[in-house]
């Protein structure tokens, strides 16, 4: 059983866990209108946080619109999770639905998580997968890439007797890179059954790949204690109403279904999501502008003799080979909010979501300027 500490506020003694210590906060992309306030400027572009610049699908608001009646009603999720088990041919009683992605992580962590456990992910990771561990209580293990992809491998060395998750990114963050079938074959036969291997699949739709990316879903019909998480967030447009998913064996849905908080997932963004599923053509439209300004991007950064890395996401990994959090600050002046890879553990390393063409552009003019 975990120790509580005291902390003193004014005459009274609170306690807590004092591994919540250990907790590096999560520090999300700067929202636009505190930059434009902060430094007196207008039309500023967020390019940090791999949101769609292209909008929400129009059937999402249509059905927002729809929605906001009844408002006075708690949310069921029975909806949204069929459908979902349709598109995936599931049982409904494979999928949990979360507030974003995130909270379903943390879920995983809870119910599998002690003390003396431990869970093993990426050197260069989300920062929420270390996160959730330690609020567990548990212990996180850093693995390094190997030329900036996760190293399967290396992964496979660290397992012990204390592992009970390995958290996974495909396609990765911040890299883009993507884990192929072929090797996850391979490494999947080797984990030890009662580890759950969590594929978090966050930019999934965006991949260029398809012929050899992970068909993560198979290995969870075929019995294999993988779970895997995707969201509304990104290719979607929602995410604002944070909603996200996931599809794993039944007995650990029900597991995770013991802890989840009632409601978590409000009846707005079920009923955008829901309909956001059925809008093939913003979806196609949201991917085709990716891809299309991905190979724009690339071909600029190419002239200026940029570093970048290939990409199967909605973002450009760039080795600026500069203090990432100057560049970072100097580019806020220009009215361009990107992400500091700093605390990715690339302190030369910038990522940027790639959005529309003129925010690309002024992106591309504003990285010229910073020194």
């Amino acid at each position: 059983m975990q120790r509580l500490y005291g902390l003193y506020l004014k005459n009274m003694k609170i306690e807590y866990k004092k591994n919540l210590l250990s907790i590096a906060p999560y520090i999300p992309g700067k929202p636009i209108k505190e930059v434009e306030k902060e430094y007196g400027i207008k039309n500023v572009v967020k390019l940090a946080s791999n949101e769609n610049s292209l909008g929400t699908s129009p059937k999402a608001l249509e059905a927002l619109q729809g929605s906001v009646n009844f408002l006075n009603r708690y949310p069921g999720h029975s909806a949204l999770v069929e459908k979902l088990a349709q598109k995936y041919k599931v049982l409904p009683q494979n999928i949990v639905l979360g507030n974003g992605s995130d909270e379903i992580l943390k879920m995983f962590a809870e119910v599998l998580l002690s003390e003396k456990d431990k869970a093993i992910m990426s050197e260069h990771c989300f920062g929420i997968y270390d996160i959730v561990v330690k609020s567990a209580g548990a212990a996180s293990i850093f693995v390094p890439f190997n030329n900036f992809r996760i190293d399967l491998d290396a992964i496979k060395k660290n397992i012990t007797s204390a592992t009970k998750i390995i958290f996974l990114t495909n396609p990765n963050n911040p890299t883009g890179a993507i884990i192929e079938d072929k090797e996850f074959e391979n490494f999947i036969k080797d984990i030890p059954q009662n580890i759950l291997v969590i594929i978090d699949e966050a930019y999934i739709e965006f991949v260029r790949d398809k012929k050899n990316i992970i068909d993560s879903l198979n290995y969870i019909k075929k019995g294999y204690f993988v779970a895997v998480t995707r969201t509304f967030s990104k290719a979607y447009g929602l995410a604002g109403l944070r909603i996200g998913y996931s599809v794993m064996q039944k007995e650990l849905a029900s597991l995770l279904n013991r802890i989840r908080l009632p409601f978590n997932v409000n009846s707005l963004g079920e009923a955008a999501a829901s309909a956001a599923l059925d809008d093939k053509i913003f979806l196609n439209k949201s991917v085709l502008s990716v891809h299309n300004e991905i190979d724009f991007i690339s071909a600029k950064l190419d002239e200026m003799k940029i570093e970048y890395l290939p990409t199967n996401a909605n973002f450009l990994f760039i080795n600026i080979k500069k203090n990432a959090d100057k560049v970072f600050k100097e580019m806020l002046k220009l009215g361009v909010i990107v992400r500091s890879m700093k605390s990715y553990g690339y302190p030369e390393a910038i990522r940027v979501t790639i959005g529309m063409r003129e925010e690309n552009l002024k992106f591309l003019e504003a990285i010229e300027k910073v020194e």
